[in-house]
């Protein structure tokens, strides 16, 4: 298939500038998500090829520097800063690493600035919490990288945060960041132009469908754990979903109706774990991810992962993972 066989209608259902093409703003926070930004881009690429017109246009935007680094070393050039006056449809705030330490108010300013004359303002991978920071998703729903969500919820605990891939609500656009940035474009691209131009990029791309927006993030539980049993599973869901105060054995029995020997012998069956073995492991994974994703004082920290004290905490995060937390903040902060 060649462009010159798909020349399509354009749909009028958002875009209201059929003569001419929609603009896009990147900005590109330092360190930002190379996939998740090139899911974007690529699939706007795709759009313009396979229409056989320029339906998309682009810029790269900086908070002031002349060159901005992707997050494996690669520089882009940028086209603008965000200081300048900016006459674009779309702007979409790309950023990785941990989002939590970019406290650049001039940008926040800017931003709020640009969402007051009704600008469509997304955020991918890691920017959805500067777009929070920003005070720019009070009152929207919203959706972040599953790995920067706990400190993006204990951040912004107002917000209403969804588990999905992307959200469109109104004039603001979160997207977990990855290959979801695909699933975000394609949306837009229906949205623009129908869902058969949108349809085709996903097939360029080797996708066999269009995934919705509220698709899971993340692998089921059955996969990450490879276990079919059912009684695992809902064990495992329930420990997920109670960190900060940890059921007991007994709890978890109880809500599998089995004894606690019982469900002890399926979890070394199945997992070659105790319980309480796991339920440590999956509370001091939630408490790394903290450490290296937020700024969240270790304290706070500890209470979110269900310890009592940072003392007890910190003894406990020592011998799972190695080093004590404090250390670990530290050398993330220094590879950044």
């Amino acid at each position: 298939m060649t462009k010159s066989d798909i020349i399509l209608p354009i749909s009028d259902k958002r875009n209201l500038h059929q003569n001419r093409a929609i603009r896009i703003g990147f900005l590109l926070i330092d360190g930002f998500a190379l996939m998740s930004y090139a899911s974007l881009v690529e699939a706007f690429r795709a759009a313009n090829v396979l229409s056989g017109r320029t339906l998309y246009e682009w810029k790269h935007i900086s908070v002031r520097e002349a060159f901005v680094n992707a997050s494996n070393g690669a520089r882009f050039r940028a086209d603008a800063q965000i200081d300048d006056t900016l006459a674009l449809d779309l702007l979409l705030v790309c950023a990785a690493g941990n989002p939590a330490l970019f406290r650049d108010k001039r940008t926040f300013a800017r931003l709020r600035y640009q969402a007051s004359r009704k600008m469509r303002i997304g955020g991918v991978s890691g920017g959805p919490y500067i777009l929070a920071r920003a005070g720019l998703l009070d009152g929207y729903r919203c959706t972040i990288h599953w790995e920067h969500r706990p400190a993006f919820i204990e951040a912004f605990p107002q917000l209403d945060v969804q588990q999905g891939l992307y959200v469109i609500d109104r004039d603001r656009l979160t997207c977990a960041g990855g290959i979801a940035g695909l699933d975000l474009a394609t949306a837009l691209i229906a949205e623009n132009h129908g869902r058969q131009l949108a349809t085709m990029v996903n097939d360029w791309f080797l996708q066999t469908q269009l995934r919705e927006a509220h698709a899971t993030q993340r692998v089921s539980l059955r996969e990450r754990y490879k276990s079919t049993n059912e009684k695992i599973l809902a064990t495992l869901a329930a420990m997920e979903a109670n960190l900060e105060e940890p059921l007991s054995r007994a709890a978890l029995a109880r809500r599998n109706q089995v004894s606690v020997r019982q469900l002890e012998r399926l979890f070394r069956s199945n997992l070659r774990q105790t319980i309480g073995t796991t339920y440590m492991r999956i509370r001091l994974t939630r408490a790394a991810i903290l450490l290296k994703e937020s700024s969240i004082p270790l304290v706070d920290i500890a209470l979110a992962s269900g310890f009592a004290s940072a003392s007890h905490f910190s003894r406990a995060f020592k011998r799972w993972h190695g080093t004590p937390p404090r250390a670990l903040r530290n050398a993330m902060n220094k590879q950044r």
